[in-house]
């Protein structure tokens, strides 16, 4: 059950991915997602050299003998690394699939293809998906408003945006975006996805290693519990709202430069809080879906869960007919 062209392709389990969580993605939650018959992504911009990633590869690869992905960040850096260069470290170390988001695929598209590997490309606009296939790439993600991170900046939801992205490729499409138990896992599909992307789901489970205080937020967290900031600089990014996020949104409101912004969204200032369990201290990437978690389990209970809740709702449907 649950054999899709996803599944085929990632030589995965189950049509799962765990979408990055910035530092939070190492290898123990990676190996730990890929274990439970999912999809784990290591990402690569969190690493400040080429062999700090080869490193976080081989550890991971210590800790399971199934398929995990690697993600490219095209993103805009504040401190930019050699895309090349980590690309071709992916492909030195043997991972299978390579994720990449942000920005347009095609100059990289050859190299990562001549690599023999799966690209999977993540985007947030129906054209980008399109253009993510005319270049090459095998599958495409496409996330909506509700997502935690980067959503697009036309604010249109998962359940407009997943439908009319698989009707306009042919590759299969993964669709992320306030999902993370089995009721969204089985909408996902319905929708017409060939996999399920899920990121604030694995960030509170017992493996990931963001502090408990922050687990516990989450826990306890609304779905009105998120704010997008950094729109004014052409960035959105979905966040878990707290004193850093209201002051960047006050900021961006009263008109403020990059400049201004860059000592409060730097990555480094996010990673430190989550480190300490700081919830004030940095922004956190977080998505609507916080709403619906209300535990800490194991990655192992997450995707189990999923799984058997999610046959469970196929067999009451089928009881509808």
């Amino acid at each position: 059950m649950f054999k899709t062209r996803v599944t085929e392709m990632l030589g995965v389990e189950y049509p799962l991915i765990a979408g990055t969580l910035q530092a939070l993605s190492r290898a123990e939650l990676v190996a730990a997602v890929a274990n439970a018959g999912a999809l784990g992504i290591i990402p690569s911009a969190t690493f400040d050299t080429k062999e700090a990633l080869r490193d976080e590869i081989r550890k991971t690869k210590s800790l399971t003998d199934k398929p995990f992905a690697v993600n490219i960040n095209l993103f805009p850096m504040l401190m930019p690394v050699s895309i090349e260069e980590y690309i071709d470290t992916v492909l030195e170390e043997g991972v299978k699939v390579i994720e990449t988001s942000g920005r347009s695929p095609a100059p990289y598209v050859e190299r990562i293809k001549g690599g023999g590997v799966i690209h999977m490309h993540k985007c947030a606009r129906v054209r980008d998906a399109r253009t993510a296939e005319r270049v090459g790439a095998d599958i495409v993600e496409i996330v909506g408003f509700e997502c935690g991170g980067h959503p697009s900046a036309e604010e249109v939801t998962t359940l407009v945006l997943l439908p009319q992205t698989v009707d306009a490729v042919k590759i299969p499409v993964v669709g992320g975006g306030g999902f993370g138990n089995a009721h969204g896992f089985i909408a996902c599909l319905a929708l017409g996805a060939e996999g399920v992307l899920m990121g604030t789901r694995f960030m509170v489970t017992k493996e990931c290693l963001i502090h408990d205080n922050f687990k516990e937020a989450f826990v306890n967290a609304t779905e009105t519990a998120t704010l997008i900031v950094q729109k004014s600089i052409g960035d959105p990014l979905r966040v878990i709202r707290n004193e850093t996020a209201e002051k960047v949104l006050e900021m961006e409101q009263r008109g403020t430069t990059l400049e201004e912004l860059i000592s409060l969204i730097a990555g480094e200032r996010g990673r430190e809080a989550m480190a300490k369990g700081d919830i004030q201290g940095g922004i956190t990437s977080c998505g609507q879906v916080v709403g619906l978690i209300h535990d800490v389990p194991t990655v192992k209970e997450v995707v189990d869960g999923i799984i058997n809740g999610a046959k469970e709702i196929i067999d009451r449907l089928s009881r509808l007919g």
